[in-house]
């Protein structure tokens, strides 16, 4: 009995040196601007509900993902998550922050029609460019369009920091943009937009990339992953 009640606090101790990083509050600021007020963007994620989300495919969010401390946390699996809302043309600008050789992604123009959200929305990547396996293929850095449009440059802030996230929807006309620089500009359906969806990996998802409206989208990659000042303004 004795050895047994000497073994638990290590065991503790131990699970406490694996416990994943907590954001503190003060850096999770969910706020409009009084310039962006005045244009007609609204938060997706006021910091104290997630109401406006849901788990894909279910009615609510699951435990995978939490507010934690002001900020839309993944906290454990959860699978990917979706806006209630589906949105056409739009501008939205959100903040990033990933854990230690983590990955995550945000998803655009995707619907609940297939087994995952892959499968209709694309992906621009979320990653620790310099811990993560992933980065080794350029088309799989943050800030890509997933595995099909290759960023010039490497724009992102390493793990500890924050990543200024600008995506512009209008028609097939989409940019991506991470940190103030573009990282992709492409046209769905276009020649271009072909010639990359047949070498990439989605060549079995007929409806991939395909829909000019649907939900907005946060991957769930087995990593922690913090996102905050989730706003949107529809055109």
């Amino acid at each position: 009995m004795t050895a047994k009640l000497l073994v638990l606090p290590l065991l503790f101790t131990l699970h406490g040196c694996t416990t994943d990083a907590v954001v503190d509050a003060s850096e999770c600021v969910n706020a409009l601007s009084a310039q962006e007020q005045a244009e007609g963007w609204r938060l997706l994620f006021a910091g104290d509900s997630l109401e406006q989300w849901r788990s894909y495919d279910e009615d609510e969010v699951n435990d995978g993902w939490a507010n934690e401390n002001g900020c839309l946390t993944r906290v454990a699996w959860g699978g990917d998550i979706i806006s209630r809302e589906q949105f056409a043309d739009f501008e939205l600008k959100l903040d990033w922050r990933i854990s230690d050789s983590g990955n995550s992604g945000i998803f655009i123009r995707g619907d609940e029609s297939e087994s995952s959200i892959h499968h209709t929305g694309y992906e621009m990547q979320v990653l620790d460019n310099a811990g993560h396996s992933d980065s080794k293929d350029p088309s799989h850095r943050a800030g890509a369009l997933y595995d099909m449009f290759i960023p010039d440059h490497d724009t992102s802030k390493p793990v500890g920091y924050w990543n200024q996230v600008h995506i512009i929807a209008a028609g097939p006309n989409v940019e991506f943009w991470l940190n103030g620089r573009q990282t992709a500009s492409f046209s769905q359906g276009s020649p271009e937009w072909k010639a990359m969806y047949a070498q990439s990996k989605f060549t079995s998802r007929p409806r991939y990339g395909s829909l000019l409206q649907g939900h907005i989208g946060f991957q769930d990659h087995f990593d922690k992953v913090w996102y905050r000042n989730i706003r949107i303004l529809e055109k």
